[in-house]
């Protein structure tokens, strides 16, 4: 089939999304503790990651005949076949189980379709604000929520250095904060001041998507699905995602599935670079 991604596969990407986050909040709202299984990389796994998991996976496959799908809760391929992919999806049923857990609401489902270790179209959902980020390339990206939809696009960081309003980063609420702290002196040192937003799962990047926020630094360790669906957006919304050498965050390139460092960037046409290497 063509490669181009239509309008038409991104909402029903989201719909099958939808369908997932629905699937989560029955597990969520149920009276009673969450119950917690751990997994052999000590990560926390939930019925409501199962449960969605058992959605998206079949419905993926079946959307598009032939291209396999890659989900953290389903069975790993060896890179031996995996590394021969040009074309997958790329899944996180739940992304944020640790939020979930707390019942904080701060937790998403990730899809991403790859194209040759490009993110080309992605949906973040929100199960609890039943609000959802989409967008690919070509197409620009998306905010839906109960009212309707609208464009989303990254915000220009000139105007706010020139009006002297912060700088807003966001980061992990659980990881990574000696790291930041240290980022955001450096930051204030040049451009003045900043605000923090602490924030769990793919939501960080959404806001950056969305203008309302500059710069998301990842200093800690994440996997490939994590970020595969959100940096679709972002990237739609005109920013960019790099790794920790100033290279575009790409997948499926190597044998481990955990990324380097990163940094999503709202205004691509701001030297970053020389603020953040150093």
């Amino acid at each position: 089939m063509d490669n181009v991604v239509s309008r038409e596969l991104l909402d029903q990407v989201i719909a099958i999304s939808v369908r997932a986050g629905e699937a989560i909040l029955e597990v969520y709202n149920a009276s009673g503790e969450i119950e917690v299984d751990t997994k052999s990389d000590d990560s926390p796994v939930t019925a409501a990651d199962l449960a969605a998991h058992k959605i998206l996976a079949p419905a993926l496959e079946k959307l598009v005949p032939g291209v396999p799908v890659l989900s953290e809760e389903g069975e790993m391929p060896s890179y031996d076949q995996r590394g021969k992919w040009a074309r997958y999806w790329i899944i996180d049923p739940l992304d944020g189980t640790k939020e979930f857990i707390r019942r904080n609401g701060e937790f998403t489902v990730n899809v991403a379709l790859i194209e040759n270790g490009e993110p080309v179209l992605g949906v973040v959902h929100v199960p609890v604000l039943d609000i959802t980020y989409a967008g690919a390339k070509s197409l620009g990206a998306i905010k839906r929520d109960t009212t309707g939809e609208l464009p989303i696009s990254v915000r220009a960081m000139r105007p706010r250095l020139d009006a002297k309003q912060p700088i807003e980063v966001v980061a992990s609420r659980s990881h990574g904060a000696g790291a930041v702290d240290t980022l955001l002196a450096r930051i204030e040192g040049s451009l003045g001041e900043t605000g923090l937003k602490n924030m769990g799962s793919s939501l960080k990047l959404c806001l950056v998507a969305e203008g309302a926020a500059d710069l998301y630094p990842r200093l800690a360790p994440t996997c490939e699905w994590d970020t595969a669906a959100a940096q679709a957006v972002v990237e739609a919304a005109g920013g960019i995602v790099v790794d920790d050498q100033f290279e575009l965050l790409r997948y499926n390139q190597k044998e481990a599935l955990l990324n380097p460092f990163f940094y999503v960037i709202g205004d691509r046409s701001f030297d970053w670079k020389s603020l953040l290497l150093v």
